[in-house]
């Protein structure tokens, strides 16, 4: 019998800048389990880009809001934007899959979390580093117990794309976009440290201006206690060429994964290996699109085959730790999560 393949879930996408053509790109190439349909921006240059890549266009989430075809929505929007929009999407009874972070602060994450559990609906988050292959072998790794007891997590996600950036640009906002690279990289390295220790119990933070003009500051690096007892050392560097190391450190083994490139242009990963009574082993990942792999994972949820990985629970325990490393980088002093 031959399988009749499900239908791709039809989606708005809300935000075509930079990260929202890259999305648009490589979904709508196919293997996503979903389709951009329509495109909204409130830049009408915008207007071309849907058009190249057959999408409707709207400069108003209302109209994509408003269409009962689209069964879900993309925010690839600022995150200063995002609880207002996630409500907007909800009560418009459509799925989301917001980017990130998901907010600035615990009480936003938990009321956009709560909101959509209430409502039966799926959110999703663009935390892409989890579907990286290497990234996940580490999760599976600890799920089962292989590295043993979980020690330490070293992790630098850092490049200099920012300092080209006009200065209106959001992204060189402090107030929304704090703590240097934090928002931009270092928020996926925390979504990773949480998920694989636990809830954050405390962080200091340094966060200096060494080599722009950046408000937010171009030198960040945290260190973070869990309370079931291990470390976290997270940097996120806005003015070094790319970097992305990710490192885990157990008793029976730990586990080094480093990028080759981008994951706007993925180029595969490095990975060091260290395993008990064993020599250190160094092999090579081939490329992987894990934005595209979220988003099918996305999907999926949508049409009930799968329950989405990254559940709500992770996304407060992320953004309670964002919280509190923000307030941490404008004083120094450690805050408890």
């Amino acid at each position: 019998m031959t399988m009749i393949e499900e239908k791709p879930v039809a989606t708005a996408l809300v935000g075509l800048g930079w990260w929202g053509r890259k999305m648009a790109t490589l979904v709508n190439a196919g293997g996503a389990r979903m389709h951009f349909v329509r495109g909204v921006d409130p830049n009408p240059e915008a207007a071309a880009f849907a058009g190249e890549m057959g999408l409707q266009y709207s400069r108003d989430i209302d109209e994509a809001l408003s269409d009962p075809t689209i069964e879900a929505v993309v925010l690839a929007t600022p995150h200063s934007l995002h609880q207002e929009q996630i409500a907007r999407v909800v009560a418009a009874g459509k799925h989301v899959f917001c980017e990130k972070p998901l907010d600035l602060t615990r009480a936003g994450a938990e009321a956009s979390v709560a909101l959509c559990r209430e409502a039966g609906l799926v959110l999703g988050m663009g935390h892409e580093r989890r579907f990286e292959p290497p990234i996940a072998a580490i999760l599976d790794a600890a799920h089962s117990g292989k590295l043993g007891r979980l020690l330490q997590i070293e992790a630098n996600f850092s490049h200099d794309k920012f300092l080209g950036l006009d200065p209106s640009n959001w992204r060189l906002k402090a107030d929304q976009a704090p703590a240097g690279g934090m928002t931009a990289t270092g928020i996926h390295l925390t979504d990773l440290a949480v998920k694989l220790m636990g809830r954050a119990a405390d962080v200091r933070v340094v966060c200096e201006n060494l080599a722009s003009n950046i408000p937010q500051g171009d030198t960040m690096s945290a260190h973070i206690r869990f309370f079931g007892g291990g470390t976290a050392y997270v940097s996120a560097t806005l003015a070094t060429p790319f970097v992305s190391r990710f490192a885990i450190f157990g008793t029976d083994g730990w586990i080094e994964v480093r990028d080759k490139a981008h994951v706007e242009a993925p180029d595969g990963w490095i990975v060091t290996e260290g395993w008990k009574g064993k020599p250190i082993a160094v092999r090579e990942v081939p490329p992987a699109e894990p934005v595209r792999d979220n988003l099918r994972a996305f999907a999926r949820a949508v049409r009930g085959e799968a329950e989405y990985p990254i559940t709500g629970e992770d996304m407060i325990n992320n953004i309670a730790l964002l919280e509190a490393i923000v307030r941490s980088s404008k004083s120094g002093a450690l805050v408890e999560v």
